[in-house]
């Protein structure tokens, strides 16, 4: 199983298994999605597994906490433009099991994709973000994002949405633990 990533296959749209990753390049330097279909040719059982850029649950280290510590340092929870660009999402509980079908199930060559929330849209997370901070949620232009976020700004205002209903047919995989919003909305998320 080769581990990829759902943010850049197919911005503004909901992005399918059916959508070929960005073709290799200095802005995309990933191949391991072609090298483990190329493998397949080779008689060897590959597949691959798109994650979604939020995988959350207990010790999530990743993107909302990242984005729980720029408002903490910044005094402010923030989003750009209209904040209606959309993140998909998945608790690590469930992408776990999809990965134990995956070894199981999937037919050499799978390409699978690990999303149980389709699109969360970003000024939502912001606003659980600034609710539970006790700070102000505002908007930031996208020239004002690169300062506010950082490094971050890039894939704070992508709208990247994505669905896994392929996947679930096909293994038979539901996602069955807490939805993004409701998980990052509690006290352990806020704790330091």
């Amino acid at each position: 199983l080769v581990t990829s990533g759902l943010a850049l296959l197919a911005p503004g749209r909901i992005a399918t298994e059916e959508d070929a990753p960005p073709l290799t390049s200095t802005s995309y330097p990933r191949a391991s999605e072609a090298t483990a279909l190329k493998l397949v040719s080779q008689g060897v059982r590959a597949s691959v597994i798109r994650l979604s850029p939020s995988v959350h649950g207990e010790g999530d280290r990743g993107f909302v906490p990242t984005l729980i510590g720029i408002a903490r340092e910044k005094g402010m929870s923030a989003y750009v433009g209209d904040g209606l660009n959309r993140w998909p999402a998945v608790h690590r509980i469930d992408a776990a099991y999809l990965y134990r079908l995956a070894l199981e199930k999937a037919s050499a060559g799978a390409v699978l994709h690990g999303v149980a929330d389709e699109g969360i849209p970003m000024r939502d997370i912001a606003e659980v973000i600034g609710r539970r901070l006790n700070v102000p949620v505002v908007s930031k232009s996208p020239e004002e994002a690169a300062d506010h976020f950082g490094w971050m700004a890039y894939f704070v205002g992508m709208d990247a949405p994505a669905s896994s209903a392929q996947t679930q047919e096909r293994l038979g995989w539901q996602p069955t633990q807490p939805a993004l919003l409701p998980d990052i909305d509690r006290a352990s998320y806020f704790e330091t």
